[in-house]
């Protein structure tokens, strides 16, 4: 009913990749586990190698004038820095403020049982986000002023 299995041809010259032949990996296996352990240690070489790189070549990219100062007229890109960090820590914590009422809400629609420990979470939760944007005006106006 079924055909017969062909023999395995093992090509051994013309086409090397589409082999038949076991492969001996360096964990002793010859299966697929083995091959991917043995390319994952040589990736981890390869980037740890870049990191060693990119650390030691650091040390030149960023190292300071030789007056120990900032030259002058420099200092514009803190200010900029500054409302650029500010908008995206008042559009994260309003994001975030937006979320936490719209699931307040649902819970207290879902258990109108727990509402005061719900509104209890929710403005121990709003306040709490609501330091972050403060904190961010905080140093903000510290690092600029």
């Amino acid at each position: 009913m079924w055909p017969e299995r062909l023999p395995t041809i093992i090509n051994t010259g013309f086409m090397p990749l589409l082999q038949c032949e076991p492969v001996l990996y360096e964990d002793g296996g010859d299966h697929l586990l083995g091959a991917i352990l043995t390319r994952r240690s040589t990736m981890t070489k390869k980037v740890l190698m870049l990191l060693a790189l990119f650390l030691l070549a650091s040390t030149v990219m960023f190292a300071q004038t030789p007056g120990g100062g900032a030259a002058a007229g420099s200092g514009w890109w803190v200010s900029v820095s500054a409302g650029f960090g500010m908008a995206i820590a008042s559009g994260l914590c309003g994001l975030g403020q937006a979320k936490a009422v719209a699931g307040a809400a649902e819970a207290m629609a879902r258990n109108p049982g727990a509402t005061a420990a719900i509104r209890f979470a929710l403005l121990l939760g709003l306040v709490l986000i609501e330091s972050l944007a403060l904190y961010t005006l905080v140093i903000i106006i510290l690092k600029v002023g």
